[in-house]
């Protein structure tokens, strides 16, 4: 799942990007449009694409970057970039294949920081840091203290970029992290009562937080001044009716917040 940061053109909605998860071949990408005046969305068909195995991450691309029209990526197999254009139409751009990896394992997610910084997770349990004018180098700053334990998701608070947030495969912790003090969580996040799938910071504060899991819960947090390794509690929650496996909160409309379940998406309201 992803969130446009920008609204259509043609009618002012939000567009949310949805892939399938079918342990196939076929799946989809579907591209909805939220109007959060009306609380009513649209389902163009031609908004929909085949998209071959589960997209394992979607994003779409900042504003700033590409002004006409939106710009969409999807990982899988390949690298996949789309155009979404006002015209109500979904067109492929580029297939890109590289084997060459710095990496000994899978990269389950990617986080982008300042200018031409990311940082990853992958299954070798550690976060690295790497800059677009070394590539060949990365630093790691965090690793898994559960051995060959894979990190899955990664966020990095836009309103504060020293801090990270990042969830270990079946945990129900958020380990918090802060670039200046690698290695030692600055927080751990432990109200979730199974693992957490999701996490989310939020775009117009550097203090508060989402997670979901398979708890079917989403939980909103207020990160103190001065955090602690455990003992903080969520400030607002929200129950699905089964397990809570995708999580965004949009850039653009920072009152909403998206998470995934079963076949649904649930648009909430903060």
């Amino acid at each position: 799942m992803a969130i446009s940061s920008t609204a259509s053109r043609a009618n002012q909605y939000q567009r949310i990007a949805l892939g399938s998860f079918i342990e196939d071949y076929n799946n989809r990408i579907d591209i909805v449009s939220f109007d959060p005046e009306t609380l009513s969305n649209q389902n163009p068909p031609n908004l929909s694409v085949e998209h071959p195995y589960p997209p394992t991450k979607l994003m779409f691309s900042p504003s700033s970057l590409h002004k006409s029209n939106d710009l969409l990526a999807s990982s899988g197999d390949y690298l996949r970039l789309w155009e979404v254009r006002d015209s109500a139409s979904v067109e492929p751009l580029l297939v890109l294949n590289n084997s060459k990896t710095t990496h000994d394992k899978e990269v389950h997610d990617i986080a982008w920081g300042e200018a031409r910084v990311f940082a990853s997770v992958s299954a070798d349990g550690s976060v690295r840091i790497f800059d677009l004018r070394d590539k060949e180098h990365s630093t790691i700053i965090y690793e898994s203290p559960r051995p060959d334990t894979p990190l899955l998701r990664l966020a990095w608070n836009k309103q504060d970029l020293r801090y990270m947030a990042t969830i270990l495969m079946d945990s129900n912790k958020v380990v918090i992290l802060d670039i200046r003090s690698p290695t030692i969580p600055v927080a751990e996040l432990e109200r979730h009562m199974a693992s957490v799938n999701a996490i989310a910071w939020a775009p117009q504060s550097c203090r508060h937080i989402c997670s979901a899991g398979d708890d079917s819960q989403a939980l909103i947090w207020e990160l103190p001044t001065v955090a602690g390794p455990n003992g903080i509690d969520p400030m607002s929650m929200c129950s699905a009716t089964s397990e809570i496996n995708q999580l965004r909160w949009s850039a653009a409309l920072p009152d909403w917040i998206a998470i995934a379940f079963s076949n649904k998406m649930q648009l909430l309201k903060v």
